[in-house]
C-alpha cells in the first residue's frame, strides 16, 4: 500500500495537483510514520505555497536538527516568509568548509558527512518499519544528497546576508557553496549576476572549482566530458572584459560540438560581449533573436534595452515598455524599461521616478541603480549623482562602472585628486575599457600632463578598434586626442584627428572651431577661415567660432598668423585655447552613454543609503 501511495503522490506532483498530493502524502505518513515521507509532505506544502505548514511539519521530532535536507527546506520556508533572522538561526552562521575538495581530486563522499547527518540517517533507518539495511549504493546516494543540501544551505546563508547588505559574508557563502558542490548553479549565478568579484577574481575562482567531482553513474568517460562541459558553460558567464580569447573558445565549443548556438544563455553571453565592446547594433540583433522566440526573457532585457537606448530607438523602447507594463507590472525590469524610455525622451523627472520604483522593487537590480544615478548626472546634480553612484558601488563591488562614473562626476566638479582616486580604483578592476581610458586621459589633460593624456587616448582607440567598436563610440576619443595633440604642439597629428572625426559626418561647431584653431597655429589662415565658417553654418550663434573667425580675418589682413615665438604665445590665443579645451567636458558628458545600463553589473558607504531611500520613497509615491 505504501508503494501504491508513493506512486500516486508522485503522479499528482508531476501534474501540479498539489491538493491531491497533500491528501495522499498525509495518508502515507500516517501509514508509515517514516521521516522521509514526512519530508516529502513538507515539500508538497512548500510547492503549494504553504510555507508555514511546511515549517510545522519539519519541526516535528527535531527533524531539522537531524537531517540536512530538512534544514535546507526549513530555511527556504523562512526566507519565503521574509524571516531572515529565523532562516539564519536554522542554517547556523558557519559554512562547512571541511566539505570543500581541491580541483582534480575525486570527492570522497563517505568521509565528508558530518555527525548530525550520520546520526539522522541512523535514526531514520531505525524508525522505518521495514528494518531493511540500505545497500552501499543507497548510502552513497543519501550522503551525496546531504552534501548537496549542505551546499544549498551555504547558498541560502549567502542570500540572507545579502538581504542584510553584508555582501562580503554573502560572497564567501556563495563561493563555499560552489566549492562544495560545483553544480550549485544558484550560488554561481548569484556571484556573477551581483558582480561580487572583479574580472580577475572570477577567473581565479573558476579555476578553484572541482569540476572533477561531477559523476555520471556507471560511465567514467562521460563523467569527464560532463565536467568539461559544465566548466565551459560557467566560462560564458564570466566578465567579458578579460580573457576574450578564452570566452570565444568556450562559445565556439558549445555552438559547434553541442549545437547550442541558438540557446538563449549562449546568445546573451555573446550579446553582452558585443555590448561591452560598443558594438551595439550587433548586440541588439542578438538580443532581438532571443526575444523573438521568448519575448519575456528578463535575463536578456537589460542588454536589449541598453542597446535600444544607445541606438536611439525611442519608438521601440516605448512599445516594449508599454507591453511590459501591461503583462508584467510586478517585474523590476518593466519599470526599468519605462525609465530608459523617459531618459531617451529627455524627460528626466519621469525617468528618475521609474528607475526609483524599479530599485525599490528589487534593491539588488544593478541597472536601475545606475539609471537612477544617471538622471541626476543628466541634470548636473553632481552631489546627488555621486551619492547614487556610491550606493551602486557598494552594492556591486566587482564592477568598475560605478567607480568610473564617480570619477566622471568629480572631473566635472574639477576635483582632480578625487577623480584620479576613483578612476585608479576602476582601472585596478578593469584596465581594458576604452571609456575608462578616455576619462583617465581627460583628467591628465586638465592637469596639463599631455603626454600621459595622449597615451591614454591612443590606447583607448587601439582597444576600441581591436574590438571593432561602432564608430560613434570612437569619435569622442578622436576629438579628445586632437585637443591633447594640439596643446602638446603636435599640430599635424592634431589636424588629422579632427579631420578623422569630420570624415564620419560629425556636425559639431566645437570640432570645426578646434580644427580652425589648429590651422591658425599652422599659419593656414584662409583654411582656418573656411573651418570657422563651417562651424557657424552648424551653429550660427556660436560665440567661439564668431570670435575666432574675426581674429582669423584680422590676421589674414595683417599678413600675420597666430603662432608666437615658442613660449611667447598671445594671451588671447591662450584664452581661446582654454575655452576650447573646456569643451572637452561637454564631450565627455556625451560619452557616458557607452556603458549606461549594463550590469551590472557591480559598494559605497552605507550612510549614503538613507538619503537615497528618502528620495526614492517620494518618487515611488508618484
Amino acid at each position: 500500500m505504501d508503494k501504491y501511495l508513493r506512486e500516486w503522490r508522485q503522479d499528482a506532483v508531476n501534474k501540479h495537483q498539489y491538493e491531491t498530493a497533500i491528501f495522499v502524502a498525509d495518508k502515507l505518513l500516517a501509514l508509515t510514520g517514516d521521516d522521509q515521507d514526512l519530508f516529502y509532505l513538507a515539500q508538497v506544502h512548500f510547492s503549494n505555497g504553504n510555507y508555514s505548514r511546511a515549517q510545522s511539519f519539519l519541526s516535528r521530532g527535531n527533524l531539522t536538527d537531524r537531517n540536512a535536507q530538512c534544514r535546507y527546506l526549513a530555511a527556504q520556508c523562512a526566507i519565503k516568509l521574509g524571516k531572515t533572522e529565523e532562516a539564519l538561526a536554522v542554517l547556523g552562521d558557519k559554512n562547512p568548509t571541511h566539505l570543500i575538495t581541491a580541483p582534480g581530486s575525486a570527492r570522497q563522499k563517505l568521509r565528508h558527512v558530518d555527525v548530525h547527518t550520520r546520526s539522522g540517517a541512523r535514526h531514520n533507518r531505525n524508525a522505518s518499519r521495514t528494518e531493511r539495511v540500505p545497500t552501499s549504493e543507497e548510502r552513497d546516494k543519501e550522503e551525496l544528497n546531504n552534501i548537496k543540501s549542505e551546499a544549498g544551505m551555504c547558498y541560502l546563508r549567502g542570500l540572507c546576508y545579502a538581504k542584510q547588505n553584508a555582501f562580503d559574508r554573502a560572497k564567501e557563502c556563495y563561493k563555499t557553496a560552489c566549492q562544495i558542490d560545483v553544480q550549485c548553479f544558484e550560488a554561481f549565478d548569484a556571484l556573477m549576476a551581483n558582480v561580487l568579484m572583479s574580472p580577475s577574481e572570477e577567473w581565479q575562482f573558476l579555476d578553484s572549482l572541482n569540476f572533477d567531482s561531477i559523476v555520471v553513474p556507471n560511465d567514467p568517460s562521460l563523467s569527464q566530458e560532463a565536467a568539461q562541459f559544465t566548466k565551459t558553460l560557467y566560462t560564458t558567464r564570466l566578465s567579458k572584459y578579460s580573457r576574450p580569447n578564452e570566452f570565444e573558445e568556450a562559445v565556439e565549443q558549445l555552438t559547434t560540438h553541442y549545437k547550442l548556438a541558438d540557446n538563449a544563455d549562449i546568445v546573451l553571453a555573446r550579446a553582452e560581449q558585443r555590448y561591452t565592446n560598443c558594438r551595439f547594433r550587433e548586440a541588439l540583433e542578438l538580443t532581438s533573436s532571443v526575444l523573438k522566440e521568448d519575448k519575456y526573457n528578463f535575463a536578456v532585457l537589460p542588454v536589449h534595452l541598453a542597446s535600444l537606448y544607445e541606438l536611439g530607438q525611442r519608438n521601440a523602447l516605448f512599445l516594449l515598455a508599454h507591453e511590459l507594463t501591461d503583462t508584467h507590472p510586478l517585474e523590476p525590469c518593466t519599470w526599468h524599461a519605462v525609465g530608459i524610455y523617459y531618459l531617451a525622451a529627455n524627460r528626466i523627472a519621469e525617468a528618475r521616478r521609474y528607475f526609483s520604483k524599479s530599485s525599490v522593487m528589487d534593491p539588488h537590480f544593478g541597472p536601475a541603480w545606475i539609471g537612477f544615478a544617471h538622471t541626476f548626472a543628466e541634470e548636473g546634480e553632481h552631489d546627488q549623482a555621486i551619492s547614487a553612484y556610491s550606493t551602486a558601488a557598494r552594492l556591486f563591488q566587482g564592477t568598475h562602472l560605478p567607480q568610473l562614473f564617480l570619477g566622471m562626476q568629480n572631473l566635472q566638479l574639477n576635483n582632480m585628486s578625487t577623480a584620479h582616486d576613483y578612476l585608479d580604483t576602476a582601472y585596478s578592476l578593469c584596465s581594458t575599457d576604452p571609456l575608462l581610458l578616455n576619462e583617465m586621459g581627460a583628467v591628465f589633460y586638465h592637469e596639463d600632463q599631455l603626454v600621459d593624456a595622449i597615451t591614454m587616448f591612443r590606447r583607448a582607440l587601439a582597444i576600441s578598434e581591436e574590438n571593432n567598436a561602432d564608430m560613434p563610440s570612437l569619435i569622442p576619443i578622436h576629438t579628445n586626442l586632437g585637443h591633447a595633440l594640439r596643446r602638446d604642439g603636435q599640430l599635424e597629428e592634431s589636424l588629422q584627428s579632427f579631420e578623422e572625426v569630420l570624415r564620419h559626418g560629425v556636425k559639431d561647431a566645437a570640432v570645426f572651431s578646434a580644427k580652425g584653431l589648429v590651422l591658425l597655429e599652422l599659419g593656414k589662415t584662409w583654411e582656418a577661415v573656411t573651418a570657422f565658417h563651417e562651424a557657424l553654418a552648424v551653429a550660427p550663434q556660436d560665440p567661439m567660432a564668431t570670435d575666432l573667425l574675426n581674429r582669423a580675418l584680422e590676421m589674414n589682413e595683417d599678413g600675420a598668423h597666430i603662432v608666437g615665438d615658442g613660449e611667447g604665445s598671445d594671451d588671447e590665443v591662450e584664452e581661446a585655447d582654454r575655452i576650447l579645451g573646456g569643451r572637452l567636458r561637454e564631450i565627455q558628458q556625451n560619452m557616458v552613454a557607452g556603458r549606461k545600463f549594463n550590469k551590472r553589473r557591480r559598494n559605497v558607504p552605507l550612510e549614503d543609503l538613507s538619503a537615497m531611500e528618502e528620495s526614492m520613497a517620494v518618487d515611488s509615491d508618484g
